[in-house]
């Protein structure tokens, strides 16, 4: 990334600041009108989960392809076998045996009977499959010892899907049942929206990775814990991490480890973006082209969030405590990558809690607070929430510890215990088009 200009993927163009903060909502609303989803590519369909479909899928059969047998047993014709009980048997004669894999070769004719297993095709003229344990189990002829299942257990053609029907929307995120059912339709290689490859890039000279054990342990430097948090979070989020490394707080430095983000779809700094002499990102990104949207927001932790455009390739700068990294990138990066990974609703829904303790916050703030947020009560009582602890932005553990976000608005300075807000669960599934913050 020497110059801007003769780097693909980066462009050239002045930097411009907002007048003021944004709010969260603000920034990750800009942040999701910047960038669009990746392309699409056929990947094998083992390689597919979490992906997003890129194509609506249409059945090219009826599933099950044939009336098949639901149970072991025997194919009868329920007028055989009405009637049957343990001291009246109906006597049938077995005409064939068929396994799964079989295809009959005679039909049913009265007062016969096919030996049959699950998954079977059902031959002409059954109408039932009397299961085994209600039968003598015969060879050659069988005693029918119960009328139970005249008429049942046949799952009929197209029970599942029709031919020619709507299986799967694109838009569509693929778990394993979805898996499950493109392979029963043949569909080895579905369209999918290419998961994207997010460059990590730690920076400061105080920072070094885990592989200087001595240097960590013995205090005189700080292990890039934020690295391997964005690395997991990134996975976590549907997106293939990049790692970067661990910039010095020296602009060569910092150029050479940006070098390889012209090779990714979104670029995620930690520090090194607020005002002070030793931090040089910002001077870096626009020497080489930034397009700067926004570099203040109005909340705690994670005030001092970036994002701009270099050239196609988005940029969002965290803080680089480690609290405020981890909840920035939920509430501005997580939602970026969906974006990137083709789904329709990248951000986690927000619940109603109610506060087990009272909370104070600061003035002129939205504040997002980690807690534990309790399963609710019978009888459809709210949730109770509780703080992890102390709040302060370098308390990884409170990370650790929190199953939720809990939303103070801006200007709520006071919040009784029983106060009623919102939480954004971490481990919900549930997502949804706008930010709930």
């Amino acid at each position: 990334m020497a110059a801007a200009a003769r780097q693909p993927g980066l462009g050239t163009g002045e930097v411009a600041l907002n007048p003021a903060p944004l709010s969260p909502r603000q920034a990750a609303r800009q942040i999701l009108s910047d960038v669009d989803r990746q392309p699409a590519l056929r990947i094998p369909l083992d390689e597919a989960l979490g992906a997003v479909l890129a194509e609506n899928v249409v059945s090219p059969l009826d599933l099950p392809a044939r009336d098949n047998s639901a149970m072991d047993g025997y194919a009868v014709r329920a007028e055989d076998v009405r009637g049957a009980t343990p001291a009246a048997p109906r006597q049938l004669r077995v005409v064939e045996h068929l396994a799964a894999d079989a295809v009959p070769a005679r039909p049913i004719a009265p007062g016969t009977a096919a030996r049959i297993f699950t998954g079977a095709p059902i031959p002409q003229g059954a109408d039932s499959v009397v299961r085994q344990e209600d039968t003598d189990l015969g060879a050659a002829t069988v005693a029918i010892l119960h009328d139970r299942d005249a008429g049942a257990n046949i799952r009929p053609a197209g029970e599942d899907i029709r031919r020619g029907s709507l299986v799967l929307s694109a838009g569509t995120p693929l778990g394993p049942a979805h898996l499950g059912v493109l392979a029963s339709l043949a569909a080895a290689t579905p369209l999918i929206y290419r998961r994207p490859r997010v460059g990590i890039l730690g920076s400061g000279d105080e920072i070094v990775d885990i592989d200087q054990p001595d240097l960590i342990l013995s205090g005189r430097r700080t292990a890039s814990s934020n690295t391997h948090a964005l690395l997991a979070l990134v996975r976590e989020a549907g997106g293939e991490p990049v790692n970067l490394g661990i910039a010095g707080d020296a602009p060569e430095s910092l150029r050479a480890h940006l070098e390889p983000a012209r090779h990714c779809d979104l670029l995620v700094t930690t520090a090194g973006i607020s005002v002070g002499e030793h931090d040089h990102l910002r001077a870096v990104l626009a020497e080489l082209g930034l397009q700067l949207r926004f570099w203040r927001l109005r909340m705690r932790p994670g005030a001092p969030v970036g994002f701009g455009l270099l050239g196609r390739l988005p940029w969002i700068g965290l803080p680089g405590n480690p609290v405020s990294t981890m909840v920035t990138f939920e509430l501005l990066v997580r939602p970026a990558i969906r974006r990137l990974a083709g789904h329709e609703r990248p951000f986690r829904s927000a619940i109603p809690v109610r506060l087990a303790q009272p909370i104070r916050v600061g003035p002129g703030l939205q504040h997002f607070l980690r807690a534990v947020v309790s399963q609710p009560e019978a009888g459809g009582a709210l949730p109770e929430a509780r703080l992890t602890g102390p709040q302060g932005s370098g308390i990884l553990t409170s990370m650790m510890l929190a199953n939720a976000l809990l939303i103070i608005p801006e200007g709520q300075l006071e919040s009784p215990a029983g106060t009623v807000v919102q939480a954004i669960r971490l481990d919900d599934p549930h997502h949804q088009a706008d930010p709930p913050f």
